[in-house]
C-alpha cells in the first residue's frame, strides 16, 4: 500500500483538491482507494457523500478525532490534513504516510510560509533521512502571469522544484459539486480539454509511484 499525505500548514492552497483529485485518480485506475479525512469541516468526507454509485469507489476514513486503521485491501490511501495544525500533529500524520505532497500557490503569503514548512519538514527524522519523500506541487497556475513566474523562482531558491503544475480552472469546482474528479468519465466536459487537465496530473503520479 502507498499512503499520501497532502498538508500545508497554509490554508487555502488547494489540500482538499488534490486530495480528492489522487484518490479519484487511484480509484478509477482500478486500485483499491481510501480517502482519510483530518479536518473537522469534514470536506472530504461530504464530498464522497456526493460520489455517485456508479462512479470508482472511494473508502472514507473518518479521522477527525484519531487515526484509525485502513480496511485490509487498500492499495492507495490518501490522508486530506487542515490547515494550521501544530508541527506535532504533522508528525503524527507523517508517521502514517509514506509520501508527503505540499500543494504551494503562486502567492507571496504563499511562499513565506512554505518556506517556513518546508524548513520544519526537513527536520522530521524519516525525512531528513530521506526515508519519506516530499514533493511540492505548483497549484492554481496562471500562464504568463508574474505571480506563477515569481513562484518558479521561489522553488528554484529552495531547492525543490514543483513536480506537477495544475492550472487554475474552474472546472475542479464544478465536479466537486458532484462528487467527481478530473480523472472520472461522469466529468461530461469536452474530451479535449479532460485530457489537458490529466496531462498535468501525469507527472505527479508518476512521481508518487517512483517515491514508494
Amino acid at each position: 500500500m502507498i499512503r499520501v499525505l497532502v498538508t500545508n500548514l497554509k490554508g487555502g492552497c488547494g489540500k482538499t483538491t488534490i486530495a480528492t483529485n489522487l484518490a479519484g485518480a487511484f480509484a478509477r485506475g482500478g486500485l483499491a482507494t481510501a480517502l482519510a479525512d483530518v479536518d473537522r469541516q469534514q470536506s472530504s468526507l461530504e464530498w464522497l457523500k456526493l460520489r455517485p454509485a456508479e462512479a470508482a469507489a472511494i473508502q472514507a476514513l473518518d479521522w477527525r478525532k484519531s487515526v484509525s486503521d485502513e480496511s485490509s485491501g487498500v492499495q492507495r490511501l490518501v490522508i486530506d490534513a487542515p490547515a494550521n495544525l501544530r508541527m506535532k500533529e504533522v508528525e503524527l500524520l507523517i508517521a502514517q504516510a509514506d509520501i508527503v505532497i505540499v500543494p504551494v500557490l503562486p502567492s507571496i503569503f504563499d511562499e513565506g510560509s512554505t518556506r517556513r514548512f518546508v524548513r520544519r519538514l526537513d527536520e522530521i527524522k524519516p525525512i531528513r533521512k530521506g526515508k519519506k519523500g516530499v514533493l511540492l506541487v505548483a497549484n492554481r497556475l496562471r500562464s504568463r502571469n508574474r505571480a506563477t513566474q515569481r513562484l518558479e523562482m521561489f522553488l528554484g531558491e529552495i531547492g525543490m522544484p514543483a513536480v506537477a503544475r495544475l492550472a487554475d480552472r474552474a472546472l475542479y469546482a464544478e465536479l466537486a459539486t458532484q462528487g467527481l474528479t478530473v480523472f472520472d468519465p461522469q466529468a461530461g466536459r469536452a474530451s479535449l480539454q479532460g485530457e489537458q487537465i490529466r496531462a498535468e496530473w501525469r507527472p505527479l503520479l508518476r512521481a508518487i509511484e517512483d517515491e514508494a
